[in-house]
């Protein structure tokens, strides 16, 4: 007989995880969006096959081009977060500095930029666009310096902005993002293929959009601005009252010859997922794969759900991107803070375990894609002499996570679909 697989729950939520991120694999989903892109015959390809991008996962997607294309003359560049990089023989790879941009994301978005204005009507740029892409393609708007874009960056990131608000920001006070690396290319064919990361998988939020038009203006975005407090230089404060900073919006003839391919979605590896959880007999809850928010407060509302199941086994998995408003000086990201208000909700709640990640391997800015816990989480650390709940208020979940040795260590997925969040409830 074999042994009962949710014998050992860590294993299974870990498990879970890794069918998540094989789900989003470019290897998996980029080739069938390829299929008739250009004819068959290599010869009748009339222009150029440019491949230009940026984001974690958009290395590996250069590498599933080249592998689906063997005989085609390819080139261009890509630009992906320090440790992603995948080799290529065609297309060139760079690294760059994610979260806070960097010089090096500086220059490759400067050469995508001119890559992009070199096309003609017969080529086809091929844009491969992941999670990540907005910091990398660092190029800031005339009059602006990477100094400022860092100082807003690094702004925006502690205080707590969703995805899509820091997004709004960043592409107006971008030279290639919020549509305008599809200007620079026209009249060229531009199709992006994309990797969602972000609630609600739009393309204008996906590496704040560099290829499809904006809705967001710039009012928005000194919204975001005064809602938050930002402190701004004034150089960048000038730059969002100036009207030519707009971007490019829908109906702009420059998006003619332009097509976007959502490649992956969040949704999709949380059903994979649950396909996986049925089997082992879950009755399995999808509670959302857009989910936002501060991820203390997710936590408790998750926590609440889990002690409420009454159809067990059960496994609550939940999608999206949750926030942190950072006020103390520990090290974490979202996917352990949220662990840790769960495990203060839940005190030590018996059968109850859970697991949460970014599926892109890394939490935040650190090694770790996430953590897990289980029924002894609150014992554990007791006797270990951590304090829950101050080191939940300074932030510190990763430390907390690494004196027990729960830590999630996987290192670049080379995908990123988002968080994924799985609680399970045993009998």
């Amino acid at each position: 007989m074999n042994p009962d697989p949710l014998n050992n729950p860590e294993k299974v939520l870990r498990d879970l995880f890794g069918v998540a991120v094989a789900a989003a694999d470019p290897a998996k989903c980029v080739p069938v969006h390829l299929d008739g892109l250009v004819p068959d015959d290599p010869k009748k390809t009339g222009g150029r096959i440019v491949v230009v991008g940026a984001g974690k996962a958009s290395a590996a997607m250069a590498r599933a081009v080249e592998d689906y294309w063997p005989e085609r003359e390819l080139s261009g560049l890509v630009v992906t977060r320090y440790g992603c990089a995948v080799p290529c023989d065609r297309i060139e790879i760079v690294e760059a500095a994610h979260p806070v941009p960097d010089a090096a994301g500086l220059r490759a978005a400067e050469r995508i930029l001119e890559i992009a204005k070199d096309l003609g009507p017969d080529d086809l740029l091929l844009c491969l666009i992941s999670g990540g892409g907005s910091a990398l393609l660092s190029l800031p708007g005339e009059g602006l310096a990477l100094e400022d874009k860092q100082a807003v960056n690094t702004a925006l990131l502690r205080s707590g902005a969703t995805i899509g608000d820091m997004n709004c920001v960043r592409k107006h006070l971008s030279g290639i993002k919020g549509g305008r690396l599809a200007a620079a290319a026209a009249p060229a064919r531009v199709v992006s293929l994309l990797i969602s990361d972000v609630p609600g998988d739009d393309p204008g939020v996906i590496a704040s959009g560099p290829t499809v038009p904006d809705e967001t203006t710039l009012q928005d975005a000194r919204a975001i601005i005064e809602k938050f407090a930002i402190e701004l230089p004034d150089r960048v404060s000038a730059y969002l009252q100036n009207p030519d900073a707009e971007t490019p919006k829908p109906g702009d003839a420059v998006f003619e010859t332009t097509q976007t391919r959502l490649v992956a979605r969040p949704l999709e590896s949380l059903e994979a997922a649950a396909e996986a959880a049925n089997e082992l007999g879950l009755h399995t809850i999808i509670l959302g794969d857009a989910l936002e928010g501060e991820a203390r407060d997710v936590a408790r509302d998750q926590a609440a759900l889990a002690r409420a199941s009454t159809e067990l086994p059960c496994l609550l998995l939940s999608g999206g991107e949750l926030t942190v408003t950072i006020k103390g000086d520990g090290r974490g990201g979202p996917n352990t803070e949220f662990l840790l208000a769960l495990a203060t909700a839940l005190d030590g709640a018996e059968t109850i375990h859970a697991i949460a990640c970014d599926t892109d391997g890394i939490d935040g800015s650190e090694d770790n894609a996430g953590a897990v816990i289980g029924p002894e989480t609150v014992a554990r650390a007791k006797a270990a002499g951590l304090d829950l709940v101050g080191m939940l208020e300074n932030n510190d979940a990763y430390s907390f996570f690494e004196a027990l040795d729960d830590l999630v260590v996987c290192g670049p997925t080379l995908t990123n679909v988002n968080d994924f969040r799985a609680i399970l409830v045993l009998r």
